[in-house]
């Protein structure tokens, strides 16, 4: 167990740009699942060894291995690292837990406050506008989700790129892309490696609602052009409504490179640019899955020790 436990806690040093870079090569949506997905199964795995350390250190002091009913001590020389390593592995694993908790609990009140100051306004089906003088616009989620936009806004937009925006916050609502970016912010919050995550899922998430609007409406240049418009008026004006921080926004992220992949003719929409050929996108995919089975591997291979361990110190016969 004492090699196998700290293959999670070390993963993400190669796992994480590992992610980003196939990312690179992946059309948007696919590299939103495939990031979301990692950063969840390597603060996984992290959350699993440092519950590991935990336990195996614990198990060495006498009140603890009462209570699990050891009748010898715990065979090994394991305690010279676990015995120290335990109290700072349960300190950090209690630091992940109220990250968490209070990343989960932010999230919601902001939702709500949020979802607040849109009932105060009227609503025409999904839209809200806000009387806010400051251009802005964001996906709002919930049941029902809406696309809140302030009357500055739709005074910077001409009628079709009004619609090119509004095509691309609802894509954001119909993808729940906020839980992609709630799922690697609490992922975060388990190993601060995993921070690595977040900026590259944002702009999957929104070059996947960029290319949904130009779909949606049926000429990129135009959806281009709206997107390209609201950025320079809201970057121009501060915010008059705080919004959430998992309310994802067309004027967020690296807009000139989005606007600059709408733009491109000579590629499919769902194809992006990048210079990973095939093979070397395959090379990077197989070391990406190989970090993450290892870590899987070595959170699986502690537990099943630390189980042989326990049962050989309670007098019990392995795998009875």
């Amino acid at each position: 167990m004492i090699v196998a436990v700290w293959i999670p806690l070390l993963m993400p040093l190669l796992a994480v740009p590992t992610a980003r870079r196939l990312a690179e090569s992946l059309p948007p949506r696919a590299a939103a699942w495939l990031l979301t997905g990692c950063a969840a199964a390597l603060a996984a795995c992290t959350a699993a060894a440092l519950g590991l350390l935990t336990v195996a250190g614990a198990l060495w002091l006498p009140p603890v291995a009462a209570f699990g009913h050891l009748e010898r001590a715990l065979p090994g020389t394991d305690a010279v690292v676990t015995v120290p390593a335990a109290p700072i592995a349960g300190a950090l694993l209690a630091c992940c837990a109220l990250a968490v908790a209070r990343r989960a609990l932010r999230h919601r009140a902001e939702l709500r406050a949020a979802r607040r100051t849109a009932d105060d306004h009227g609503l025409a089906g999904d839209l809200c506008v806000l009387p806010d003088a400051e251009p802005d616009a964001y996906a709002l989620p919930g049941r029902p989700g809406r696309v809140v936009v302030t009357a500055g806004m739709l005074r910077a937009l001409p009628p079709a790129e009004r619609e090119a925006l509004f095509a691309h916050e609802r894509a954001h609502l119909a993808g729940r892309h906020h839980l992609f970016l709630l799922t690697v912010a609490l992922a975060a919050a388990c190993h601060p490696l995993l921070r690595g995550l977040k900026a590259p899922l944002a702009y999957a998430l929104e070059r996947w609602a960029d290319e949904s609007a130009a779909s949606r409406v049926g000429d990129r240049q135009v959806t281009a052009r709206a997107i390209g418009r609201a950025a320079l008026a809201a970057r121009t004006h501060t915010a008059a409504v705080p919004r959430p921080s998992t309310a994802l926004a067309a004027t967020s992220g690296p807009v000139p490179r989005r606007v600059a992949a709408l733009l491109t003719p000579d590629r499919p929409a769902d194809r992006p640019r990048s210079r990973v050929l095939p093979g070397g996108r395959r090379l990077i995919a197989a070391a990406l899955l190989a970090c993450v089975a290892f870590s899987a591997a070595g959170a699986v291979d502690a537990a099943a020790d630390l189980h042989q361990t326990v049962e050989t110190a309670q007098g019990e016969q392995p795998g009875r």
